[in-house]
């Protein structure tokens, strides 16, 4: 095989045929082995990263496109670096290009909602030792509802992104770095035996991470490293912390997947615009179709109308295998984003209808320790009518979060990338 180096970053398979590519790209994801090594400034460790760049979710578009919360959450960025003093001066800035605008998938890393990473925002980095990439995520602000991913900057947001940088990332990267890297995979399959689904459900795999580390952390109670006992209370009452970890590992595990002549979903992903897919089989390029269709259950004192697209990356989980495509694992998700077991279980299931195949560490007890469905193929999107399941947060117009749900991507994405996939290759 060709390295993924000389072919703009897609493994080639000479003369393969679409089943062999598609289990050619389901093998390498699912032998993909994702480790979190270290905690660093984004802009220290990603590709080709500018001081004057913000990274946001989804497909790539011009300054004047961004709307609503997610260019709020880009202005609060840029502030927040101090690449402008004044709202005024940040929007001059985006519109002129001296701030620039960046794609968090571009840069190997992806963005839960609005997605904004700056050059000093501390990252995950997670290596993929079964295919020598490395992806990255930045951390989780907290629990209150206002935050810079859900388009809202103050200064209590303000001093919650410093507190990240100065106090919780440095003791979670000493501990991993003193723990010689924790390996994500087998503490991800755990989880979901414990009723995570490691998307919108990650108590127990926070839980189980903070396990992993407790060793490294008493040795450096035991040297006085500072910011400890305050950062292990952060984990301990904050059941998402796990998930930024997660979509770095899925980050990590899908870019391994992209092989030539495959027609299996290598990202999916929405911006205020709309929601995009890229296929394993045609490298970089983003399919666009609408908003995702919804269904959800909104937190007391809010409506139906305030829901607002500003975002998202963490369906890079339901890309390989996890999120919706393990909602069985997770039924106590009911209380957070409505529904019931019944409807939870058989939108499970029908996940399998348009999967490869399933997942060789990923398991559903429910489902007899049956793997979860794994790598959704554009083919059997079109084919069976069926569109994939994510399990998200939803923001408000005024930013915040107001709610949680299950999306579905737009069938208009897979009409896109198949027609494009046929033009390349001749055939579907």
């Amino acid at each position: 095989m060709v390295s993924a180096e000389a072919t703009g970053g897609v493994a080639v398979a000479p003369g393969l045929s679409i089943e062999s590519a598609n289990a050619e790209a389901f093998a390498r994801l699912d032998a993909a082995d994702p480790w979190v090594v270290d905690v660093a400034p984004a802009g220290e460790v990603l590709p080709g990263y500018k001081k004057n760049l913000v990274l946001t979710s989804g497909a790539p578009m011009d300054w004047e496109d961004y709307t609503g919360g997610q260019r709020e959450a880009l202005i609060g960025g840029a502030l927040f670096e101090g690449l402008a003093t004044t709202r005024e001066e940040a929007i001059k800035g985006f519109a002129d290009g001296r701030i620039e605008i960046g794609a968090c998938h571009d840069y190997a890393a992806v963005g839960s909602l609005a997605g904004i990473y700056t050059a000093s925002m501390p990252v995950f980095v997670v290596e993929n030792r079964a295919h020598g990439n490395v992806g990255f995520c930045n951390f989780y602000e907290g629990k209150e509802p206002r935050r810079l991913n859900y388009g809202c900057y103050d200064e209590g947001v303000h001093e919650r992104l410093l507190h990240v940088n100065s106090v919780l990332a440095p003791v979670v990267g000493e501990a991993i770095r003193r723990s010689g890297g924790v390996a994500l995979k087998p503490l991800t399959a755990r989880a979901l035996r414990m009723g995570d689904e490691v998307h919108s459900r990650n108590a127990a795999a926070s839980i189980l991470f903070s396990r992993e580390i407790l060793p490294a952390v008493l040795e450096m109670v035991r040297d006085d490293f500072p910011g400890v006992q305050e950062t292990m209370l952060h984990l301990a009452e904050n059941d998402y912390f796990f998930l930024r970890l997660s979509m770095a590992a899925a980050k990590a595990s899908a870019d391994a997947m992209v092989v030539e002549g495959s027609t299996l979903v290598s990202a999916m992903a929405f911006s205020c615009r709309g929601f995009a897919i890229k296929i394993a089989g045609l490298g970089d390029q983003w399919f666009e179709g609408p908003p995702p269709v919804h269904e959800g259950k909104l937190f007391k004192g809010h409506t139906e109308d305030e829901i607002a697209w500003m975002g998202g990356e963490s369906p890079i989980t339901e890309t390989i295998g996890l999120g919706g495509f393990a909602q069985a694992c997770a039924l106590s998700l009911q209380d957070y984003q409505g529904g019931s077991p019944d409807v939870m279980i058989e939108r499970n299931r029908e996940m399998y209808s348009i999967a490869h195949g399933e997942n060789g560490t990923y398991r559903i007890p429910l489902f007899s320790f049956r793997g979860t469905p794994t790598g959704v193929d554009a083919r059997l999107v079109l084919e069976k009518g069926i569109l994939p399941v994510m399990d998200v947060g939803l923001a408000g117009r005024d930013g915040g979060q107001i709610g949680a749900g299950v999306i579905r991507a737009p069938r208009e994405c897979f009409e896109q990338a198949m027609t494009a996939f046929e033009a390349r290759y001749g055939t579907r």
